[in-house]
């Protein structure tokens, strides 16, 4: 998914400029972190407070340039317009939060209101139309059958959360002025790994086997995950 991220931002901004990035729902800083590397000014929104910890421990052991450059808030998605005003953010990244989000379409408003005008907004969520690959290539025949018609799942830290169709995040996208401008998948073929499985040695053949079906149909319809970018209009 960074490699798609990178290959959105190269395609809309020049090389080199200092983008404001806006990361809501960090979780433990891994992409805030990795852009402040880059150079840019990064804000991370998180509400866990295990989470802060972890991402300001880790920011505490960077350069000072890249420390002066991460920013770190308490707060969630749904807190962007109490935050931040229109227009703040070059860039405004949601991964992996939604899914924990009963009514996203308020949320989405919000980050697309701190978006300046052709911002880029990246999300990052479950796949309601491949939820039943999983239990299907496990052989789990009743609960394959069972997720065709639902957007409600049960992920594995065994917490009872939702899913989103491509079709219609689309139309939302549209309505909150952020069009979608492209979509990947992520987690082709790897999302039945184990947890604790084995990392390859070489570990570039996956990557690239992944990166490719990931902007390739029918692969990545059939993705856990869809990467999708919205451009604020």
């Amino acid at each position: 998914m960074a490699r798609q991220l990178d290959e959105q931002i190269a395609g809309r901004y020049p090389v080199g400029q200092r983008l404001r990035v806006l990361d809501v729902g960090m979780g433990q800083g891994t992409q805030a972190l990795r852009l402040a590397r880059l150079g840019h000014q990064v804000t991370g929104l998180e509400q866990d407070a295990t989470m802060i910890a972890a991402a300001r421990e880790v920011l505490s052991g960077e350069p000072e340039g890249i420390r002066e450059r991460m920013r770190i808030m308490e707060g969630d998605g749904r807190d962007t317009g109490v935050h931040f005003l229109p227009g703040s953010f070059d860039v405004v990244l949601c991964h992996g939060v939604l899914m924990y989000v009963q009514e996203p379409d308020p949320v989405l408003a919000g980050l697309a209101r701190v978006l300046a005008p052709g911002g880029l907004l990246s999300l990052l969520v479950r796949n309601a139309d491949a939820l039943a690959m999983r239990p299907g290539l496990a052989g789990d025949w009743a609960d394959a059958l069972g997720a065709f018609d639902t957007t409600a799942y049960r992920n594995r830290l065994g917490l009872d959360v939702r899913a989103d169709r491509r079709e219609t995040l689309t139309a939302t996208l549209a309505g909150i002025g952020a069009p979608l401008h492209t979509w990947y998948g992520v987690r082709v073929f790897t999302d039945t790994a184990a947890d604790r499985a084995e990392v390859p040695e070489d570990l570039e053949p996956l990557l690239a086997a992944e990166e490719r079906a990931g902007r390739t149909d029918p692969y990545r319809s059939v993705a856990a995950l869809l990467h999708l970018c919205g451009v604020r209009g």
